[in-house]
């Protein structure tokens, strides 16, 4: 994905996704990347029910575009890294 613009709207190295391949625009590995995910958890740090709503619609969505994926597998790749239980500090 060298050299390839950034999609309307966003900025380079943002890490968001391509659709409906739901690969990383920055990275081009599958989205949420490592980087995204990283940064998904500073970003949502004290609201996790917050975050998985958000993965919870981008999961949904990415199962409609991606129809030929197990869907344990999607499950994983969006939502089954965010970490349970209460943030602790």
């Amino acid at each position: 994905m060298t050299g390839a613009p950034a999609p309307s709207g966003s900025h380079p190295d943002e890490h968001v996704p391509v659709t409906p391949a739901w690969t990383c625009d920055s990275c081009g590995e599958e989205w949420p990347c490592p980087t995204k995910r990283a940064r998904l958890l500073s970003e949502y740090q004290v609201d996790r029910a917050s975050l998985s709503v958000y993965l919870g619609s981008c999961l949904a969505a990415a199962t409609a575009d991606l129809r030929t994926s197990p869907v344990a597998s999607l499950q994983n790749r969006f939502i089954g890294w965010v970490p349970r239980g209460p943030v602790t500090s």
